[in-house]
């Protein structure tokens, strides 16, 4: 894009601050930059569900990528849980944040595989009083290349600018329930659901086990996050699958869904 039309396409993104248009405005700036098929933006706080702040999926394509994420899976995406470390504000590939098995684990081919994304980038935008927006980039055929990136990544300072600008406010939407009188934002049910599923039948120990194998760690990684060995952590999962009564990670995943939907 040529420098005349970032600028008018700039100019346009701080008119709109404050209405409806802007987020259609990001939108245009960036498309202009590195197209791409799909966007949404999330805010977040804590482990509170995430706002659909904006999108542009088709109807067809809302459900798995905004009603079904709300409803539990978001637990399990990586761009959340790297909100919730939290990381510093950025640009960040999804591979460059997901677990070391997170392609072969079951959030992936459960889920995230419906979504048909050869690649998925996020724009992640720290707002004052804790909470942070999630701009996400789409596409559908090809990962964004090297030059691409760093063309974004040029524009970040708008984008960041923008964002906290517009929606300033983003704390405030959060249910009061869920904070401390420190503001702090305090554990939800949902995320509960960590720390209750199988209760009463597997250990606190095995229920961290079966936590971080959701999320996409291997053996080697919830051992090292654990201070355990891989092969102890390969001895409780198969505790695990006994004690449920399962016999896969793909019957471990739908079991959690289904404590989720309950909630």
């Amino acid at each position: 894009m040529d420098r005349a039309s970032l600028l008018s396409r700039t100019g346009s993104l701080i008119a709109a601050l404050g209405t409806d248009g802007f987020a259609p405005a990001l939108t245009c700036l960036l498309q202009a930059i590195a197209p791409y098929t799909y966007t949404v933006i999330f805010g977040l706080s804590g482990s509170a569900r995430p706002l659909d702040l904006h999108d542009d999926f088709p109807a067809s394509k809302r459900r798995i990528f905004v009603t079904d994420y709300q409803e539990g899976p978001y637990l399990l995406d990586p761009f959340f849980l790297a909100a919730t470390r939290p990381v510093p504000a950025g640009l960040y590939r999804m591979r460059d944040l997901a677990p070391d098995r997170f392609y072969q684990g079951e959030y992936f081919r459960n889920y995230y595989i419906q979504t048909g994304l050869a690649e998925e980038i996020g724009f992640f935008v720290d707002i004052p009083d804790g909470a942070m927006v999630v701009l996400s980039l789409m596409r559908d055929e090809r990962p964004f290349s090297t030059r691409e990136m760093k063309s974004l990544e040029e524009v970040r300072p708008v984008v960041e600018a923008g964002i906290r600008r517009h929606w300033a406010d983003l704390p405030s939407r959060f249910d009061l329930s869920f904070r401390d009188r420190h503001g702090l934002v305090i554990e939800t049910e949902i995320e509960r659901s960590f720390h209750s599923f199988g209760d009463g039948i597997l250990t606190a120990r095995e229920r961290e086990i079966v936590e971080h194998t959701l999320k996409g760690h291997s053996a080697e990684a919830v051992g090292r996050i654990l201070g355990i060995s891989p092969g102890t952590v390969r001895i409780h999962r198969r505790n695990i699958y006994s004690k449920l009564r399962i016999s896969s990670q793909g019957e471990l995943f739908s079991r959690f869904i289904q404590t989720l939907s309950r909630l």
